[in-house]
């Protein structure tokens, strides 16, 4: 299966993702902003990377917009990470989705962040049909968050 990255653009990387990490970083919370960090598979040094906090019938959930992107490969070998605001962090466990449950979680994190991310998920929206949503679920992978106590 080959991987489909997109590639942000320049405004992206050098101006949105950091305001929305530089805010994030003193507290404040830009709809649902984090910063994640997790431990690099190979280097074992925490990496950051702002990501948007998927709130869904109870359940904590990352999703990535741009597809398999580095966070998501130390994601799998770590296992898990922490979640920051502001001074505040917290330890979680990440368990991967499966493709077939991912719709209802692609139409919500679209719902919320479609402005955001739309335009890594090929004209796939909200209120695209769940079978579009099923076909696009193999590149964006989603993981469940559940805290550490």
């Amino acid at each position: 299966m080959s991987e489909h990255v997109m590639k942000p653009d320049w405004f992206t990387v050098n101006v949105l993702n950091r305001l929305v990490a530089w805010l994030t970083r003193r507290g404040l919370s830009v709809w649902g902003s984090r910063v994640l960090a997790v431990r690099g598979r190979k280097s074992g040094e925490w990496r950051r990377t702002p990501v948007n906090l998927l709130t869904f019938e109870g359940q904590r959930y990352l999703v990535a917009p741009r597809g398999h992107v580095q966070w998501t490969h130390n994601m799998r070998a770590a296992g898990g990470g922490q979640l920051l605001l502001g001074k505040k962090s917290e330890d979680f466990t990440a368990t991967e989705v499966a493709d077939d449950d991912k719709v209802q979680l692609l139409r919500a994190y679209l719902k919320r962040w479609k402005a955001e991310v739309g335009i890594f998920f090929g004209g796939v929206g909200p209120d695209s049909s769940d079978e579009e949503l099923r076909a696009i679920a193999p590149k964006h992978p989603v993981f469940r968050i559940t805290p550490v106590s």
